[in-house]
C-alpha cells in the first residue's frame, strides 16, 4: 500500500530559463534546410517543405510557456537517486486503498506522454470509474531524457540499471513497501526488469510489449529482423509486413545502438535535425493514417521535442540502446517464468508481426509463442486502435486493461 507518511520531498516545479528559449528561437530561425526534392509523401523520410512550416511554427507560434503551466498542474520533484538525478511527477491517488505505481516511457517519448492516463489512474471515480481502483502515481523520465537536466557521471545507463534506481525511488526514498509499475518501449522492459529482479516488493506490472529482457543481447541485436528470411515464395502480406516492419525500425535500432554520439553532434546542435529525428518516429510508429497530427497536434509535438531540446537530452537518450548491448542484462535468478510478478499486457494490431491480423490473433499468437514463457502473465489485451505509443494513442484501452490486472490484486 502507499506509504501512511505525508510525502517526504518538497515540490519542484518544471522551470526552463527565458535565455534557453532564447537561444532555441536564434537556432530555428537559422536553420538551413536540405534538398528534399520528390519527397512529399514521406518515403525519404522526413519531408523539407512539412519540417519547414513544423519549425516556424515552433519559432513564432509555439507556447512553451502555457505547456508548462499545463505540466505544472501536476506535482513535480527532483531527487537523487544513488547518486543519479531523477525528475518525476506525482498525482496523489484518490479511494480507499490507492496503491502506488511508477508509469516508465520510452524513446522517442518524455514523461508527458503518459498525461492522458495520469489523472483517471489517480482518480478513477471522477471519470466516472470504481475508486477502489485507484493509484498513487509517480511518472517519472528516464535518466538522460529530460529533466531535470543533462545527464553526467552515468554513461552506462541502461534500462535494467535503472530498473534497479526506480527501485531504490519507490522504496528507500518514497517509502513505499510494495508497489506496482507498468511501461511501454524501454519504459516496458525496465518495469519487466522490476516484475523479474523485485517480484516480491511488486503487485504486478503492466506493459505496452512482450519483448523478452534478452532482447539487446548479441552481436547483432541491432538488426531487428533478427536473420527473419525474406523469400519469393513468402505470402505476399507476409512479405510486405516484414518490409514494413523494417522501414519503420531498422535505421532507429541500428543508428542509436551502433554510432549514437556520432548523430547526437547534429541533434544536439540544431532543434531543426532534432525534431526531424523524433517527428519521423512519431510518424512512422502512431497509427496515426498517414496524417500524423490525427495523432499529436503540432503542440504537442512540440512539447516533446522541447522538452528533448532544453535538456540536450538527445545524446544520452539514445546511449540507452548501445548500453543495453554493452552492458548485457543477466538474470538474477534461474526461476520460471523469468518475469514471476503477475504482468498485464496492452497489444495493438498496428504492431502485429507478419501473418498476424486480427486483435484476437495477437492475443493467441503471444499466449501461445515463446515470448509467453517469459512472463507470469494474468491479461493479455490487443486492441485495433493505436500504435506505438498506446497511452497516448488509446488512452480508454490502457487504463482499462491495467486496471484489470490489479484490480485483484491490490491490499
Amino acid at each position: 500500500m502507499a506509504s501512511p507518511h505525508a510525502f517526504p520531498l518538497e515540490p519542484a516545479p518544471v522551470q526552463v530559463s527565458d535565455e534557453v528559449l532564447d537561444d532555441l528561437r536564434v537556432r530555428l530561425t537559422l536553420t538551413r534546410a536540405p534538398v528534399d526534392e520528390g519527397n512529399e509523401d514521406w518515403s525519404y523520410g522526413v519531408p523539407a517543405s512539412y519540417l519547414r512550416e513544423l519549425v516556424a511554427y515552433w519559432r513564432d507560434g509555439y507556447d512553451w510557456r502555457k505547456a508548462e503551466t499545463a505540466i505544472n498542474a501536476y506535482e513535480h520533484y527532483q531527487v537523487s537517486v544513488t547518486g543519479v538525478p531523477v525528475h518525476f511527477l506525482r498525482r496523489a491517488g484518490r479511494g480507499p486503498r490507492p496503491i502506488p505505481l511508477i508509469l516508465t516511457h520510452g524513446w522517442p517519448w518524455t514523461f508527458w506522454h503518459w498525461s492522458k492516463v495520469i489523472d483517471p489512474l489517480a482518480d478513477p471515480a471522477a471519470f466516472g470509474a470504481d475508486p477502489a481502483d485507484a493509484f498513487d502515481v509517480i511518472v517519472p523520465s528516464l535518466p538522460g531524457f529530460g529533466f531535470p537536466g543533462p545527464l553526467t557521471g552515468f554513461p552506462d545507463v541502461n534500462f535494467w540499471k535503472v530498473a534497479d534506481l526506480w527501485h531504490t525511488l519507490m522504496t528507500e526514498t518514497l517509502g513505499y513497501e510494495k508497489y506496482a509499475a507498468g511501461g511501454c518501449d524501454i519504459g516496458g522492459i525496465v518495469a519487466s526488469q522490476l516484475g523479474h529482479k523485485y517480484a516480491d516488493h511488486l503487485y504486478g506490472i503492466h506493459i505496452g510489449s512482450g519483448l523478452p529482457l534478452d532482447f539487446f543481447t548479441g552481436p547483432r541485436a541491432w538488426d531487428l529482423a533478427r536473420n527473419r528470411p525474406l523469400t519469393d515464395d513468402q505470402p505476399a502480406d507476409v512479405r510486405a509486413r516484414i518490409i514494413e516492419m523494417d522501414r519503420r525500425s531498422a535505421s532507429h535500432l541500428a543508428v542509436h545502438m551502433l554510432d549514437g554520439a556520432t548523430l547526437a553532434h547534429g541533434l544536439a546542435d540544431s532543434p531543426a535535425g532534432l525534431l526531424a529525428w523524433l517527428l519521423e518516429r512519431w510518424n512512422a510508429w502512431s497509427d496515426n493514417g498517414g496524417d500524423v497530427e490525427s495523432v499529436f497536434t503540432r503542440d504537442d509535438l512540440l512539447t516533446h521535442a522541447t522538452i528533448y531540446w532544453v535538456n540536450n537530452s538527445i545524446a544520452t537518450s539514445m546511449r540507452y540502446y548501445a548500453n543495453a548491448n554493452r552492458y548485457p542484462w543477466t538474470p538474477a535468478h534461474d526461476r520460471t517464468p523469468v518475469v514471476q510478478a503477475p504482468v498485464g499486457l496492452t497489444f495493438v494490431t498496428y504492431e502485429n508481426p507478419p501473418g498476424i491480423h486480427t486483435a484476437d490473433e495477437r492475443v493467441q499468437a503471444f499466449t501461445t509463442g515463446p515470448q509467453a514463457a517469459w512472463f507470469n502473465h494474468v491479461n493479455v489485451n490487443a486492441h485495433d486502435h493505436g500504435g506505438h505509443f498506446i497511452p497516448w494513442e488509446n488512452p480508454d484501452a490502457w487504463i482499462g486493461d491495467l486496471r484489470r490486472t490489479f484490480h485483484n490484486r491490490r491490499p
